[in-house]
C-alpha cells in the first residue's frame, strides 16, 4: 500500500519535471550537434510520430479482427496497438526522452515485458468466447415485422419519387 501511494505521489512530480529535464536535452544535444540539427532531429521524430499514428489506427484493428476471425483473444494485439499508438504520441511531443521512452515503446520485446506486467491489472469489460465475435453471414437483412416502431408498409421495392436523392431525367 505505501508503494502504491509512493508512485502515485510521484507521478506529479515526474510530470513537472519532465518538461525541464526535456530542456536539459536539448541543451546537451544542441552543444553536441548544433542547434539546427537538433531541431531538424525534433522535426524528424514528431513527422514519424505522424505517421506511425496515422498507420497504426488502420493496422491495430486489422490485426484485431484477423485474431477474432481465428477464434483467438485479441486483447494482446490491442494491448500492442495500444502501446504503438502512445509511442507515435511520444514521438510526436518534442523532446529526447520522450522519444527513448518511445522507441523503447516500439521495441516488441519491451512491448510483451509491459503486456505481461499489466495484463493482471486490466479488467475486460466483456469475456472472450471463441465464436461470439465470428461474423456469420454478410447477407441483406430486412426486418418487416409489425412492432410499435417499425411497419412493414414502411419498405417498397418501386421508386420513391417524393426522394430528394432522386436523380430527374428531365433536369
Amino acid at each position: 500500500m505505501i508503494g502504491q501511494d509512493l508512485r502515485i505521489s510521484l507521478l506529479p512530480l515526474f510530470l513537472l519535471a519532465l518538461p525541464l529535464l526535456e530542456i536539459a536535452g536539448f541543451v546537451v544535444v544542441g552543444r553536441q550537434v548544433g542547434a539546427l540539427a537538433t531541431v531538424g532531429l525534433v522535426l524528424t521524430s514528431s513527422i514519424a510520430g505522424s505517421l506511425l499514428l496515422r498507420h497504426q489506427g488502420f493496422g491495430v484493428m486489422a490485426r484485431a479482427r484477423a485474431e477474432m476471425d481465428a477464434g483467438r483473444d485479441p486483447s494482446s494485439q490491442l494491448a500492442h496497438g495500444a502501446m504503438i499508438v502512445l509511442a507515435a504520441i511520444l514521438l510526436i511531443i518534442p523532446g529526447f526522452i520522450t522519444d527513448i521512452f518511445a522507441i523503447l515503446l516500439l521495441l516488441p520485446p519491451v512491448r510483451d515485458l509491459a503486456w505481461r506486467l499489466l495484463k493482471s491489472r486490466i479488467v475486460l469489460a466483456t469475456s472472450f468466447s471463441g465464436g461470439s465475435f465470428r461474423t456469420r453471414g454478410r447477407g441483406k437483412t430486412i426486418d418487416l415485422d409489425n412492432t410499435d416502431y417499425s411497419r412493414a408498409d414502411d419498405y417498397t421495392r418501386g421508386p420513391d419519387h417524393n426522394s430528394p436523392w432522386r436523380r430527374l431525367k428531365d433536369d
